[in-house]
């Protein structure tokens, strides 16, 4: 088992909060990105009913 340091501790900590930070805001581009296609295309088709639940999704999930 190797011990660290408190400084070296608080680094890693840093690193990995902003590791976090970083994927859930890659994450939320991606699911962004995935509902606002899946929208382009209902408007394409004329799928009114999909076209209102996607605006809803996207307000859900605070995406717009």
């Amino acid at each position: 088992m190797q011990i660290y340091p408190l400084a070296e501790m608080s680094k890693m900590n840093t690193n990995a909060q902003e590791s976090l930070k970083k994927a859930a805001s890659t994450h939320r581009e991606s699911l962004r990105k995935n509902v606002q296609h899946r929208l382009e295309v209902a408007k394409s088709k004329g799928d009114e009913k999909l076209v209102r639940q996607l605006e809803a999704e996207l307000n859900y999930l605070q995406l717009n």
